[in-house]
């Protein structure tokens, strides 16, 4: 499993306007930005993300998945915020 192969499964069920994936073995950290997770509760948003992986991380092949998500302009301040420190 490569970093681009997590990013091609996202990408072909979400509709992402950003992502980004850094692959370190077996443990997945995600950024993912889009409209999708407007108005939804952080479960649900990891549940968004969770689904187009559940193959790998039952099988063991991904055991452990960190994420940031953001809808744009949650990730427009969060780069503004960033710049400031």
């Amino acid at each position: 499993m490569t970093a681009e192969q997590i990013q091609s499964r996202l990408e072909a069920e979400l509709e992402l306007d950003e992502l980004k994936i850094k692959l370190d073995g077996n443990h997945a950290s995600i950024l993912a930005v889009g409209e999708v997770f407007a108005d939804l509760s952080r479960v649900k948003k990891q549940q968004v993300i969770y689904a187009p992986l559940r193959d790998l991380i039952s099988s063991g092949e991904l055991h452990a998945v960190s994420m940031r998500t953001y809808t744009p302009t949650e990730w427009q301040r969060e780069k503004k915020l960033a710049l400031l420190s």
